[in-house]
């Protein structure tokens, strides 16, 4: 099947009819950087809902899951993509929103598992004890991301002065990588990644597997990560990678209408096979998944789509 470019999916899903609940909502939905797996993958969304329902949803780039929150607190964004981590952090006030708890927003549905990647150009680099006085981007200084990659640095008993620690996104961690400037790259994303499969063009590229002893490790002390497996075709490697994952999760803010926010589900949910069609995490898109966020309550019409799909979600 051939893939279609985002403008492209958007194109086709605007030619299909729209059968949603009425309702008049203009949504801003803060995605990620241009290079990631929000930005694309939203874009789709976006453009389904908004050709489906009356509720009409614009996907725009942002710098990932803690400006997203932070995004919809303020006002700035409707809706948003957040690390099923990140969105625990912001709503228990723990971590980068330590003694600042939100709770201003609300889970609309989980839709895919986001593996956190460590990206190199050096085939030398084979575990994550390696990094250590490695150049190695991690993220925006408190980011996502960031967190995920001192978790993982930690399991390993390294610190961020173990490294000599560059903060990036995932487009200029690509740049960095492809220019010899750093070693290698912590990127979150929903596996294949933009930025990575973009690098693999002009470099060759291998990802660093967690063992299992050290995965024990991680998840004991950090127990909001799944074990994950990237698949070797994904980005044509040798082998299976290793690694942890965290859900990619829509959420609202809890201004935003019941029904705009059943149009944005029902439309997500009734339609999985275009949506399938327009980019590969649609088929990650999966009823009980999406139901099954616990750290932050629902948005009430979020709620309303899964009780009549018979599945009972916690709300405010």
């Amino acid at each position: 099947m051939k893939k279609l470019t985002v403008l492209a999916a958007a194109a086709m899903l605007a030619a299909l009819p729209a059968t949603g609940v009425s309702a008049a909502g203009d949504l801003t939905f803060a995605t990620g950087g241009s290079s990631g797996t929000y930005y694309a993958f939203g874009s789709v969304l976006a453009g389904e809902v908004s050709s489906d329902t009356d509720t009409k949803v614009t996907a725009v780039e942002s710098n990932g899951s803690a400006d997203n929150v932070d995004q919809v607190d303020a006002g700035d964004a409707d809706i948003a993509f957040c690390q099923s981590d990140v969105m625990a952090y912001a709503h228990d006030g723990i971590n980068l929103f330590e003694g600042d708890p939100i709770d201003s927003f609300s889970t609309v549905a989980a839709l895919y598992q986001e593996q956190v990647q460590i990206i190199t150009t050096n085939p030398d680099i084979k575990t994550v004890a390696d990094l250590k006085g490695k150049n190695v981007s991690i993220g925006a200084s408190g980011s996502g991301v960031y967190f995920n990659a001192i978790d993982l640095l930690n399991a390993y008993g390294l610190t961020e002065e173990d490294i000599n620690p560059t903060y990036e996104s995932f487009a200029d961690s690509a740049d960095s990588l492809k220019d010899g400037k750093i070693d290698a790259a912590f990127i979150t994303a929903g596996a294949p990644t933009t930025a990575v499969t973009d690098l693999g063009t002009a470099k060759d590229v291998y990802l660093v597997s967690i063992d299992d002893e050290h995965m024990k490790t991680l998840l004991e002390e950090c127990p909001y990560y799944t074990e994950n497996t990237i698949s070797a075709d994904t980005y044509g490697l040798d082998e299976d990678v290793k690694t942890v994952a965290v859900g990619a999760v829509v959420i609202a803010s809890n201004d935003v209408a019941e029904d705009d926010i059943y149009n944005f589900v029902s439309a997500v949910f009734e339609n999985t096979d275009a949506i399938e069609t327009a980019h590969a995490k649609g088929a990650e898109l999966d009823l009980d998944y999406a139901a099954s966020i616990t750290s932050v309550p629902y948005h009430a019409g979020a709620a309303k789509y899964f009780e009549e799909k018979g599945l009972t979600v916690e709300t405010e």
